[in-house]
């Protein structure tokens, strides 16, 4: 018998060419899982594309810095004769190519969401890495790749935007022995951090005003909300991408257990408008990759998300009855 690992690492070294994809909406785990799985393999001499759809870009502001050579925005032709590897991505349909969701398609599905469909030819599903690049980098080590210091900076971009610089409960010893062997790689810390986490547009600040304008505090204050319309950011003269991290002002606020953000999304304007509600708890009492899942979507047990149609309101007295009965039940076992 043989292990997940151990399959994925000889189908790498077996196969001679690959295409590569993540999630719709790429964070920073995605994106440096992607670009580093990328530069391994061509490292070892493989013949490696990367697909992301043409409604990705621009990136966020702050991934922008990524080099993307070996990007494609189609499917290759010669797509049936590719092994398709899906990285962090927990559920198939979360990438939005038909044409890599074949039947016949040979796909190896690395990943670390504890609620991962399994839907790969092999799944390396390991949900006690603290992101998907940790599972990224020890292939690499298995391979016996060198990391370069493109890879180590796209590994070390998923690592820290995952773990919430290193705060967030996935966090373990393994992603600061991770974090150690990068820097001897050569990433910069300051640098990352920069480009991560300043140099934030002006109009990413006023949004955060308008989203602090419209928090609301239910149930003793252990749900804490916020949304944000099309036109708090046509007002703010905001990018989409520019909300990520406002919600984690309200997971900070004392007593909350679950914070929520819904943001509007662009869409036809005779059609019931839809909503990107992101979730994160503070703490093990609520598991919001429960509610993301009851609600379409799903995540980490303290990080997810799902798009729902439901009125602000109507999502409002969703997410309370989704906390009070895993509180409950919390409370009685």
């Amino acid at each position: 018998m043989t292990t997940p690992r151990e399959d994925v690492l000889r189908e790498i070294r077996e196969a001679d060419r690959f295409l590569l994809v993540t999630h719709e909406n790429p964070d920073g785990d995605a994106l440096g899982s992607l670009v580093a799985m990328h530069l391994v393999l061509v490292a070892l001499g493989k013949d490696s594309v990367m697909l992301m759809a043409p409604d990705e870009f621009p990136l966020p502001y702050e991934y922008r810095f990524f080099r993307l050579d070996g990007l494609v925005s189609v499917p290759p032709a010669d797509l049936a004769e590719r092994t398709v590897v899906f990285l962090d991505c927990g559920n198939i349909d979360r990438n939005p190519f038909i044409e890599v969701k074949r039947d016949e398609a040979h796909i190896l599905n690395i990943d670390h969401h504890h609620d991962n469909t399994r839907f790969g030819t092999v799944d390396l599903v390991d949900d006690e890495a603290s992101c998907t690049a940790e599972i990224v980098w020890d292939l690499m080590r298995g391979l016996g790749v060198e990391p370069t210091p493109e890879i180590a900076d796209a590994l070390y971009v998923g690592l820290v935007t995952d773990t919430g610089k290193f705060m967030y409960e996935n966090t373990g010893t393994r992603a600061h022995v991770m974090a150690a062997e990068l820097i001897e790689a050569g990433v910069d810390v300051h640098a990352i951090y920069r480009r991560l986490y300043e140099g934030m547009p002006y109009g990413k600040l006023e949004l955060l005003a308008r989203a602090l304008t419209h928090v609301q505090r239910f149930d003793d204050g252990r749900l804490t909300t916020t949304q944000l319309t099309r036109e708090d950011f046509a007002a703010a003269g905001a990018e989409e991408s520019w909300s990520e991290g406002i919600i984690d002002h309200l997971r900070s606020v004392e007593g909350t257990k679950v914070a929520a953000l819904s943001r509007e999304l662009a869409g036809d304007a005779n059609a019931a408008p839809r909503r990107k509600v992101s979730l994160r708890a503070t703490d093990g009492e609520v598991d919001v990759s429960v509610i993301a899942r009851a609600g379409g979507g799903g995540g980490h047990r303290q990080a997810a998300g799902f798009t729902t149609t439901l009125s602000p309101d109507e999502l409002v007295d969703f997410l309370r009855e989704q906390v009070a009965a895993q509180l409950s039940a919390s409370a009685t076992s």
